[in-house]
């Protein structure tokens, strides 16, 4: 078996002394790991970092071996965020959250583009990268078949005044739908609806938002907790809206 695409690092896992288990989401196999020989060393090290796009080509005997990577760099993108621990701790939530909830050599193409367009936002320091993060969290859930519906509210099918989602089917409801079952209801940022910029409590809405159906739909099914990273991006985020009320 040989086959060339890219991918984008999601992971680099120690194998012995030398070498690493590389976890690649690539354009047309999927999240695919591969052995890389001294992928534990100095000099491959910083090009195994999450969220590199790498080109890369895997050969094995047969197909269901764990196989061999070669890898050359296409963009380091883990590089242009370091000096961001905002922007890195994004990074690799994203990178965390594919690890963790796709299955192995299961094809996801329309994934690919916006992961690559939301690093590119990110690397550029783009007022509204923080939007488009919370927006491809709600993308993961929608390409394995968890997509919310946020066009109209379950109660009534109104499209206007939306402003929760239920819980239990991911469905929007009205202000006035809600009632006193409000506090009950997971808050639903005006962003998503596509009205204006977000402040820093709507982005704080929406990643607890799509960490709830993230766990409730993609992990817990697996018995696996939000990753440490998702975790660690979350409180970070949070932390900084705290401090911007306080201000």
């Amino acid at each position: 078996m040989d086959w060339q695409d890219e991918g984008i690092v999601l992971a680099a896992r120690r194998h012995g002394e030398r070498d690493a288990v590389l976890s690649l989401f690539t354009y047309g196999h999927g999240r695919h790991l591969g052995l890389v020989r001294g992928g534990a060393g100095r000099r491959a090290r910083p090009l195994l970092q999450r969220g590199n796009r790498l080109s890369c080509r895997w050969r094995a005997r047969l197909a269901e071996h764990l196989g061999h990577y070669t890898v050359e760099p296409l963009r380091l993108f883990a590089a242009t965020v370091m000096d961001d621990p905002l922007l890195l701790a994004a990074l690799d939530s994203a990178c965390g959250l594919l690890d963790a909830g796709l299955g192995e050599r299961d094809p996801h193409p329309r994934l690919y583009a916006p992961l690559l367009a939301l690093f590119e936002r990110m690397a550029a320091r783009a007022d509204d990268w923080p939007q488009s993060y919370v927006r491809f969290e709600l993308l993961l859930l929608a390409e394995l078949g968890f997509g919310l519906d946020l066009e109209r509210c379950a109660v009534t099918g109104r499209r206007d005044d939306l402003a929760y989602v239920s819980p239990r089917t991911g469905r929007a409801v009205s202000r006035e739908a809600a009632g006193s079952w409000a506090p009950r209801l997971l808050p639903l940022p005006a962003f998503l609806l596509g009205e204006g910029p977000a402040s820093e409590e709507e982005i704080a809405q929406g990643l607890r938002l799509a960490g709830h159906f993230i766990r409730r739909h993609i992990l817990a099914p697996a018995d696996r907790p939000l990753p440490a990273a998702r975790e660690r991006f979350a409180d970070l985020w949070q932390q900084r809206t705290e401090k911007k009320e306080q201000a």
